[in-house]
């Protein structure tokens, strides 16, 4: 008989809950050039059940797994499946939890990819890029002009 671990930031959860991660296609921004990179990313069952109805993704593949072959502690381990120059997305350990969480909760979400398996039938598409380090900068031109009359009752 095996026990199962649980894991140190989430006593709800033990190292063989079901995970699914995704090699998506991101970008980074320097000196006015974009640049590609690969990212892993935990995927919650929501957006998992969403990209499978077709939806056009950055999601190039993804992988069903468990949260104990990803992560030893809070350090991720990166998937044979996946390109070893591929890099973990931000707050890696936190999105992890948070994603295998989803699955608990909603397990019928657990059918789109069989554990271990991969599936890359998404509409995997760049046209609207996700820019990793982009920043939004507010200025005043950018505000909406209203008449002087808008909030008067008339």
């Amino acid at each position: 008989m095996t026990i199962a671990t649980s894991i140190a930031n989430a006593p709800d959860l033990s190292a063989d809950d079901y995970l699914v991660l995704g090699l998506a296609t991101c970008f980074i921004k320097e000196d006015g050039e974009v640049h590609a990179v690969q990212i892993v990313e935990p995927m919650p069952s929501s957006a998992l059940e969403t990209i499978i109805k077709g939806i056009p993704t950055s999601y190039e593949q993804a992988i069903a797994t468990t949260i104990g072959a990803v992560l030893e502690g809070e350090t991720p381990r990166l998937p044979a499946e996946f390109p070893a120059t591929t890099q973990f997305c931000d707050d890696f350990a936190f999105r992890a939890i948070a994603a295998a969480r989803t699955y608990k909760a909603r397990p019928v979400a657990q059918a789109h990819i069989p554990m271990g398996t991969v599936r890359a039938d998404f509409n995997f598409s760049t046209d609207r890029k996700r820019v990793l380090n982009s920043q939004r900068i507010i200025r005043t031109e950018d505000n909406v002009k209203q008449h002087e009359y808008t909030h008067k009752v008339l």
